[in-house]
């Protein structure tokens, strides 16, 4: 039984009597331990697709399931740890208040959480800021804060949209370092990217949206069969559905 699931998902936004298609009949699946890449440009639909799996918006038509049950169920998301493209927290708490604020609305004791934290904040370099108000942190610093706030209850599935976003190559180093740790003690990614080197770097398996279409769903092994490097894989695939739409 697969982690997470899309059947033949599609979704519409509406701009006043304008329809635009985001996704057309999206079907994928990400198996238990696997870490996959969700890769495409931006607009390309890779946040929607998030935010349906999160049951944050609805699906006009279609499915998803975390693992085997509906995502509309609240117990489908409970084994879910999610970072958003930007993270936003209450400007007025420190980062230590905010991981506190985080996991025990998962369900944590505070003793739970100081412990877990303090990996978390030790591991992303953050513990000497950590008493700071997060309104003093750079974009950086908040997006691994985020990340500390995504896994502090320990999740089994990771949701990441755009992890990278925002940090600095040190910065980098340490997410990619983690999450990199993560996959090997048998955790669930399922991660949205723009950056061609971090999905062939981190990822098992990877899907290429395009113009609402997911135009290629394998290995990056099987993405790269007969091409120089990714970015050259990449653009064959964008050629080939521009192709398609002509």
């Amino acid at each position: 039984m697969s982690d997470i699931s899309y059947k033949a998902v599609h979704k519409k936004y509406r701009t006043g009597h304008k329809q635009r298609t985001v996704l057309e009949s999206l079907t994928l699946s990400v198996a238990s331990g696997e870490f996959y890449g969700l890769l495409g440009p931006n607009g390309a639909g890779k946040s929607t697709s998030i935010k349906l799996l999160l049951d944050l918006i609805r699906p006009d038509s279609g499915s998803i399931s975390i693992r085997g049950l509906s995502n509309r169920q609240p117990p489908a998301r409970r084994p879910i740890g999610y970072l958003p493209e930007n993270p936003y927290f209450y400007h007025y708490l420190s980062g230590w208040d905010t991981l506190l604020f985080c996991g025990q609305a998962s369900g944590m004791e505070k003793r739970q959480v100081r412990e877990r934290g303090a990996e978390l904040l030790e591991v992303l370099e953050l513990t000497e800021a950590a008493s700071r108000p997060v309104r003093s942190f750079s974009k950086g610093m908040s997006q691994r804060l985020g990340l500390a706030a995504a896994l502090v209850h320990d999740p089994d599935i990771l949701i990441l949209d755009e992890p990278m976003s925002g940090l600095d190559p040190l910065g980098r180093h340490l997410v990619a370092t983690l999450l990199g740790d993560l996959k090997k003690r048998g955790k669930t990614i399922f991660m949205s990217s723009h950056i061609l080197s971090d999905i062939e770097r981190l990822c098992d398996r990877v899907g290429i949206v395009y113009k609402s279409k997911l135009c290629f769903h394998g290995s990056v092994h099987e993405l790269m069969r007969g091409h120089a490097d990714l970015e050259a894989a990449f653009l064959a695939v964008v050629q080939k559905r521009e192709e398609e739409l002509a």
